[in-house]
């Protein structure tokens, strides 16, 4: 079992930044899961955002490549989102998500956990 409880959201400018986190907190300490960040507008199905495996390698969905950064702190058992240069089009409900399988990208993944989600508003 993982539990997720997602932090940080808020309101910004065009153009501002966010950094959103994630606390983890896994029945089995040691057990891997590929980590990821999922995003829903409003009337808009959700999508992935960004993953990143227990072993640090990353992957983006093509509209946030080079403005968002995942990353994650083993020791603290927490992933981040770092959001830059943020856009209208950015917001929405972001979530934190872990999967237990063999998924290995965002594009692949399909998680067995959610969090509660965290509100983004970008405004021009």
């Amino acid at each position: 079992q993982v539990q997720l409880m997602e932090s940080g959201g808020g309101s910004v400018q065009v153009g501002g930044s966010l950094t959103l986190s994630c606390a983890v907190s896994k029945s089995k300490p040691y057990s891997n899961y590929l980590m990821g960040w999922y995003r829903q507008a409003p009337g808009k199905e959700r999508e992935g955002v960004a993953a990143i495996n227990f072993d640090g390698r990353v992957s983006y969905e093509d509209s946030v490549k080079g403005r968002f950064t995942i990353s994650q702190d083993n020791a603290k058992n927490s992933v981040s989102l770092q959001m830059n240069s943020l856009k209208p089009e950015d917001t929405g409900m972001y979530y934190c998500a872990a999967d237990s399988g063999w998924a290995s990208t965002i594009a692949t993944m399909d998680p067995d956990y959610w969090g509660q989600g965290t509100q983004v508003t970008v405004s021009s």
